[in-house]
């Protein structure tokens, strides 16, 4: 199993960080060892002072593809949640200004707890579908399918092309805009249309 996950897929999420807005999908990956389930606590690492929320939907790869068409890309997930693609800004921020890579400020370990999975049949259109999160108890993010520059289809159509795609595999979308940081203590929790799917605790 694989993480794959979309960086700068929502026009105003790339503006609030001066980032240029892509012609293709920006693909990074992060280990299994990034997965925080089960509403389980995410520890703040001791490398970072910086560290950013920023929720996603992620898809659930349901079989084997490669090289799949955009038309039929739809087939290749069936099921989706809400995550949070944790983010240690500084150490990302650091990497950039040296034209270093910045896995270790994206793929550290519980950087990407997810939550629990609903069935695509059971969403009226997952191309017009809200979603955000809250931080102890305040609206932080919110977002709509609609507004993603590159759609589902697209990327996995896109990282298809590079990456054989396994059943299991876990795609994080991309982020709206609202990033932030987070503390110790803060809870945070996510939904899809109303639907609290994701709820845990920073320690």
């Amino acid at each position: 199993m694989k993480i794959l996950a979309i960086g700068r897929n929502y026009l105003d999420h790339a503006r609030e960080l001066n980032n240029p807005v892509p012609k293709e999908p920006v693909v990074f990956l992060k280990p299994e060892t990034a997965l925080v389930k089960d509403n389980k606590p995410f520890f703040y690492p001791d490398f970072s002072k910086e560290i950013h929320h920023e929720v996603e939907v992620v898809l659930r790869i349901c079989k084997v593809g490669k090289y799949i068409d955009e038309k039929f890309a739809h087939r290749y997930y069936d099921q989706l949640t809400v995550g949070i693609d944790f983010t240690a800004r500084d150490l990302q921020r650091d990497a950039k200004e040296k034209g270093l890579p910045w896995e270790i400020a994206k793929g550290f370990d519980g950087s990407a707890p997810v939550g629990r999975f609903i069935k695509v049949r059971d969403i009226r259109d997952v191309h017009r579908m809200m979603f955000g999160l809250m931080l102890n108890d305040k609206r932080v993010q919110e977002g709509n399918t609609i507004d993603m520059i590159f759609s589902f289809e697209r990327i996995i159509a896109y990282i298809s092309r590079f990456f054989t795609l396994q059943m299991g595999d876990l795609i994080y979308t991309g982020t709206p805009v609202g990033v932030g940081p987070v503390a110790v203590g803060d809870h945070l929790v996510a939904d899809i249309e109303g639907e609290t799917l994701l709820d845990f605790y920073i320690k």
